[in-house]
């Protein structure tokens, strides 16, 4: 038994890249940053990392169209290596992650949104209205 599965929650370092291919199809490709950070010696130290996401179909076509730089995004999938030959001739290889569900987390530069999600079988967006605000003066009730 083997597993191959990934789950991120980063920002888009850029608008998707777009394409429909030969056979009719349509792939996305999106850059998703997630960071890390903790305090060495009294000072704080991050560090990010960098995924290619690689969506395919309609579903592609709907992250074309809805997302965008800096917008916050939960991403689920596999890992796939890729292997090709350049026009030197040399192999070339390429990880990445092959998104089976998106779900749109938040606008671009922290702005509150509805969340949006969608997976192989549900390309209908889901409206959970807005964000709901949080006052850490109040009471948590448990």
């Amino acid at each position: 038994m083997s597993v191959n599965k990934v789950i991120l929650v980063g920002r888009l370092g850029a608008d998707p890249e777009v394409k429909a291919i030969g056979s009719g199809s349509t792939v996305a490709r999106l850059n998703l940053a997630t960071s890390e950070s903790w305090v060495k010696d009294g000072q704080r130290q991050e560090r990010t990392e960098w995924h290619r996401i690689t969506v395919w179909g309609k579903f592609a076509e709907i992250c074309g169209k809805h997302l965008a730089k800096g917008r916050q995004v939960y991403v689920e999938g596999k890992l796939q290596t890729r292997q090709w030959e350049d026009q030197q001739g040399q192999k070339r290889y390429t990880t990445e992650i092959v998104a089976s569900t998106v779900q749109f987390l938040g606008a671009a530069g922290g702005e509150k949104s509805s969340g949006n999600s969608m997976g192989n079988d549900d390309f209908n967006f889901q409206d959970f209205g807005p964000e709901p605000s949080f006052n850490s003066n109040d009471e948590i009730p448990f």
